[in-house]
């Protein structure tokens, strides 16, 4: 017999292999070779310009493919969403960048450098366009084809002659640019006897792995480095076989430069490199060729996607002789996020892909958030800001609206301090700081306060940080715990504990609505257990109404359009309940919660509490599990939590 456990497994199972074959189906590509004439007569006509895209104009069709429309007709970069959170603006940039150059502009004659801090999505965002140029080969619309058995995978047409080009503009509409590599060419003479509608063309298909339309260099001892990593050198091994270090067959074409070859060149730390490096490489990017020793230019069209971080391009700048190069460059900052939303989305999805044991530990609803504020504000431009300043700024950029602050001279202020998010700590730091409290405690379940301390140990153990800023840290994170955790979880704790009491809370909306009836009609209302006549309780009215800032000026017209709806609903034949008037269900919250401190106190109370108390305890942290992402543990430290925090107001 099937557990239901096991029962679940399966369909999981089984859903998983729809999606590989649904995977399979959408990226099954049909594979084709046939002579350069036969290319000319079936692939080229279908689609000219596709088959003569330079790799920008092809790496602009990938973004654009990826792209999808949401529900407001915008079109949105799927190709980032899911990986990238937080640098919008710096994404937006980099596809501006490759729709500028895809139209011909100058801008595609400039390399690309990202540039930011450690962690900031450098990286991520250059492997995201890897996999989206590998997966928009196997597509129809992203369909390359290249020279078979060419070093450089170039295109079919560099075999069109140059006095029939201008033929190929006229009756199809593209340009043909670029130039046969020396070994097609001297392959075209040895085998094809010059007969280049005989060369071999096949549909070729980017990947990383097997270095075709991506290449990769990563600096190592600069002192070292020799240009054969990215250019080649003779193989010596050949030179016996073909009688000449000057054949391009006896040729090692294994340099990144080749590899990338009609898609994109990554350079890792590019400003690490010797300056000869750079210079052929901005040479390639302006000219599209290459100069090696024995043969001619070789035409090379690809993309230079270089990044570096924030200390080596201070360093860069300092020598003047490098001004030209930088002229030459396109530079996008990649900062880290300022909004500690979607830093927390970051550390959700580092943690989605950690080991097992970092996923089965429960983390309470505040956990990533509280970390991602301290983060935020190691991150902000340092001034003399006090506490409150501080935390308005953290809620500026996270999109919250704050009282008092004009949204738009808040953009305003925030564009002076360009330098904001290229410092501060990294999302490993946080990472590593929540591993670290994992490790160390003996519970399945972590709270905010436990990730707190956890920061502040790895503060003040980290011997890379001065102690002038170990100290400012420190408080951030005191900030973060008193102007953001205090009021999640007690906002939390605050509901929680409302729904539990919904009857007295009707309760309480009732007598709200009798007394301000009375007092509208200037009458006396008669206690329901004296039978004694007493005048409307104007304090308990004010009471509820100063918790939603309705000033005394102003009680009147609230007092009176809350009996307007009231008999609104009554007309209806409806109930006014809490939820016909957000505003007044605020009060009366806030109002039962002051009221019911003490049910509180009495978890941490060392006197046993009543079979009634406990009972609402227990419904409080049952609602807390349930409904607001509480584990039991984390539960209990919640209500502890606010009980010690009531207990000092």
């Amino acid at each position: 017999m099937t557990t239901p456990a096991n029962a679940v497994n399966q369909g999981q199972q089984h859903a998983l292999m729809e999606r590989l074959v649904a995977f399979t189906k959408d990226h099954r590509a049909a594979s084709w070779s046939g002579s350069l004439s036969q290319f000319l007569e079936t692939i080229f006509p279908a689609d000219p310009k596709a088959a003569a895209r330079t790799s920008h104009q092809y790496m602009w069709d990938m973004i654009r493919w990826t792209r999808a429309e949401d529900e407001n007709g915008a079109f949105t970069k799927q190709l980032f969403a899911e990986d990238l959170f937080g640098v919008d603006e710096s994404i937006e940039r980099v596809v501006d960048y490759f729709k500028a150059a895809a139209a011909g502009s100058e801008v595609g004659r400039r390399l690309l450098l990202l540039l930011g801090p450690p962690s900031g999505g450098k990286s991520s965002l250059v492997i995201l366009l890897k996999r989206g140029l590998e997966e928009y080969s196997y597509t129809d619309a992203g369909a390359l084809y290249g020279i078979h058995g060419c070093p450089v995978h170039e295109s079919p047409l560099h075999l069109v002659p140059h006095s029939l080009r201008a033929s190929f503009r006229e009756t199809y509409g593209v340009d043909i640019s670029g130039e046969v590599c020396p070994h097609c060419r001297a392959k075209l003479e040895s085998e094809y006897k010059g007969d280049f509608l005989r060369m071999p063309v096949e549909r070729i298909f980017i990947s990383e792995a097997g270095r075709l339309g991506i290449g990769t260099y990563a600096p190592h001892d600069p002192t070292t480095a020799d240009l054969a990593d990215l250019v080649g050198s003779v193989d010596l091994s050949k030179v016996a076989e073909f009688g000449d270090e000057g054949d391009p067959r006896a040729w090692s074409w294994s340099g990144a430069v080749y590899a990338a070859s009609r898609g994109m060149l990554e350079m890792i730390e590019i400003l690490k490199v010797k300056r000869e490096f750079l210079y052929l490489l901005l040479t390639l990017t302006q000219e599209k060729n290459v100069k090696v020793s024995r043969f001619p230019l070789i035409y090379l069209d690809e993309t230079i996607l270089a990044h570096t971080n924030l200390a080596e391009f201070r360093k860069f700048l300092q020598e003047s002789e490098n001004e030209a190069l930088l002229d030459r460059m396109v530079i996008i900052q990649v900062p880290y996020t300022l909004n500690y939303k979607d830093e927390a989305r970051i550390y959700k999805k580092l943690i989605s892909s950690a080991a097992p044991a970092f996923r089965e530990v429960h983390l309470d609803p505040h956990v990533l958030h509280a970390a991602a504020v301290f983060a935020i504000l190691t991150r902000l431009h340092e001034g003399e800001e006090k506490e409150q300043e501080l935390a308005k700024r953290v809620r500026l950029h996270g999109n919250e609206d704050v009282e008092g602050v004009n949204r738009a001279e808040s953009e305003r202020a925030r564009q002076k301090m360009p330098d904001e998010g290229l410092g501060g700590v990294s999302p490993r730091f946080v990472i590593n700081a929540l591993s670290n409290a994992i490790i160390q405690s003996d519970k399945r379940s972590l709270t905010t306060m436990d990730v707190l301390l956890a920061l502040k140990d790895a503060i003040e153990s980290d011997a890379r940080i001065d102690p002038k800023k170990k100290r400012k840290w420190v408080d951030y994170l005191v900030l973060a715990r008193k102007y953001f955790y205090n009021r999640w979880v007690k906002e939390d704790v605050h509901k929680a504990l409302f729904v539990s009491f919904e009857q007295e809370a009707q309760d309480l909306l009732d007598k709200y609505l009798d007394e301000v009836e009375a007092t509208l009609d200037n009458r006396h209302i008669k206690d329901p257990i004296t039978n004694e006549e007493r005048k409307p309780d104007e304090r308990f009215l004010r009471s509820v109404e100063e918790k939603i800032h309705i000033s005394d000026s102003g009680k009147q017209s609230f007092r009176q359009e809350v009996v307007r709806k009231a008999m609104g609903a009554f007309k209806r034949g409806e109930k006014f309940t809490l939820d016909s008037h957000a505003q007044l269900h605020d009060g009366v919250q806030q109002y039962l919660f002051e009221q019911r401190r003490e049910v509180l106190r009495l978890v941490s109370s060392s006197s046993r509490p009543d079979e009634e108390v406990k009972q609402k305890i227990s419904v409080v942290e049952k609602r807390l599990v349930d409904e607001y992402g509480y584990d039991p543990h984390s539960a209990r430290e919640a209500l502890n939590y606010v009980t010690t925090l009531l207990a000092q107001e």
